[in-house]
Parts: C-alpha cells; sequence; structure tokens
C-alpha cells in the first residue's frame, strides 16, 4: 500500500473501504460480490503493479463512494450499468494476478459474509 500512499499523498484505509464493500454487498449479493472482493484482494496483494492498484482503487471506489454517472434511483436498472462497467472493466485487467489464495480468501469472507442455508430433511 505504501505505493499508492505515495502516489496520492493519502493513506487508504483497506478495513473502512471493506466494510463499505460488505454494505454494497448486501444489496446486490454473493454471485455479485465475487469479482468485487477479487479486486480487493488484488489491491491488497504486493504483488500486484500500483498502475493496476490505481485501477482497481478507481473502480472500488466508484461503487462506494455517493457519486454516480447514472443514477440507480431514478433509473433502477440502467443506474447499476456504470458500476457493473467499472467493475468488469477492472476485472478483466487485473485478472491475471488473482491467485489460488486470494480466490480461497474470496470464498472465506463470502461464506462468512453470505452463510448458505443448510437444510434437514427430517424423517
Amino acid at each position: 500500500m505504501m505505493e499508492i500512499e505515495k502516489f496520492t499523498g493519502s493513506k487508504l484505509d483497506l478495513d473502512r473501504l471493506l466494510e463499505k464493500i460488505k454494505d454494497w454487498g448486501k444489496a446486490v449479493g454473493r454471485t455479485s460480490m465475487r469479482p468485487v472482493l477479487c479486486l480487493y484482494y488484488v489491491l491488497k496483494s504486493p504483488e500486484t503493479p500500483l498502475s493496476d492498484k490505481l485501477l482497481v482503487v478507481s473502480a472500488l471506489s466508484y461503487l462506494v463512494l455517493p457519486v454516480d454517472l447514472i443514477s440507480a434511483r431514478r433509473l433502477p436498472v440502467l443506474g447499476w450499468i456504470d458500476e457493473v462497467a467499472a467493475v468488469t472493466i477492472a476485472y478483466k485487467k487485473v485478472k491475471k494476478h488473482i491467485t489460488p489464495e486470494i480466490e480461497s480468501e474470496v470464498d472465506n469472507l463470502l461464506e462468512k459474509w453470505f452463510p448458505e442455508l443448510k437444510y434437514e430433511i427430517l424423517s
């Protein structure tokens, strides 16, 4: 993270970012959260180049900040398009940095946030 701090001149609070992502994730669900969390863990990785980290910060910031090109309140379906586009572009660019370890961390966090309901058949 030191690279981003040097570039931007401010410290990025990853824990706070994760909380904002979690809040956003409640609205979109487990499946939609997978690429977002992959981006988050790519951002945290020391192996990710600065240029890719800046792209990820931009995409994740666009998700959690109250700034929208297309308002989801006014146009519910179209309002999500700009967020989806930001995540998709960033994900495609940095997916080469998604390691099995990152995928495992994402799976663990998704299980914690969205536990699958387990049903038992009683006889």
